[in-house]
């Protein structure tokens, strides 16, 4: 079968009198349902090898493969559709914006694509917000609501468009003991009983214990050593 997401040969490199290398020669393939974590010393490039992975940043070697398809060809709109109906991503911090309800937040993604007519698109929303444990707070702004809710809010947001693929950047790096634990365990359900793909980097141990597969980052490339020290 054919991996619902593949890199090959990966790298990026930031252009200036001295180059930066953030990713470099990484190949790795992802199933469709898996739990995979990359993680790694800081300023390993563990973020940035997820940025390129979920097409928001351009490598400048190697390709990036979704569904099989090639996405090295892809122009700016194609790039911005592809994320909208395929991707969706949850940073560490929610990045709700604050002038908008958390209902309106939900709803962006879903307005920008517009493949839902406005009352299925807010139906499609409630339902996400209410799955969990939000519908106390559709009208509230995201000052008005806690950490841990503003983060399965903004998980709710990167599921608004039903994408087979959500990206995560420290989801609980920003939250208390119990917050974090209720957003990893709402990740993994994610694939358990949904049948995402979920791709995550982290520092937190116990997340990372939670996935089918951890991926070890060192100087921008996969390290079998670090590896195969997470599995200890």
């Amino acid at each position: 079968m054919t991996p619902v997401l593949a890199a090959e040969q990966l790298g990026r490199v930031l252009p200036g009198e001295v180059p930066v290398t953030l990713v470099q020669e990484v190949t790795l393939a992802v199933e469709r349902g898996e739990f995979v974590v990359i993680m790694g010393p800081s300023g390993s490039g563990k973020s940035s090898l997820l940025y390129l992975l979920g097409l928001l940043d351009t490598p400048t070697s190697g390709r990036i493969l979704l569904d099989g398809r090639d996405t090295s060809g892809f122009g700016e709109d194609e790039l911005a559709t592809t994320r909208l109906q395929k991707l969706g991503f949850v940073f560490q911090f929610h990045f709700l914006l604050a002038e908008f309800s958390v209902l309106d937040n939900v709803m962006l993604p879903l307005r920008r694509l517009g493949a839902l007519a406005e009352p299925a698109a807010q139906i499609r929303a409630r339902d996400l917000l209410e799955q969990f444990g939000l519908n106390e707070h559709l009208h509230k702004r995201p000052h008005q609501i806690s950490g841990g809710q503003r983060q399965r809010a903004a998980i709710a947001r990167a599921l608004a468009n039903d994408p087979p693929i959500i990206f995560a950047d420290e989801p609980t790096g920003n939250l208390d003991t119990r917050a974090g634990a209720n957003v990893r365990q709402i990740l993994h359900d994610l694939t358990r009983d949904f049948g995402k793909t979920v791709i995550a980097v982290t520092h937190d141990l116990t997340f990372a214990k939670a996935a089918d597969r951890r991926i070890g980052i060192v100087d921008g490339r996969i390290d079998p050593n670090w590896q195969a020290s997470l599995e200890r």
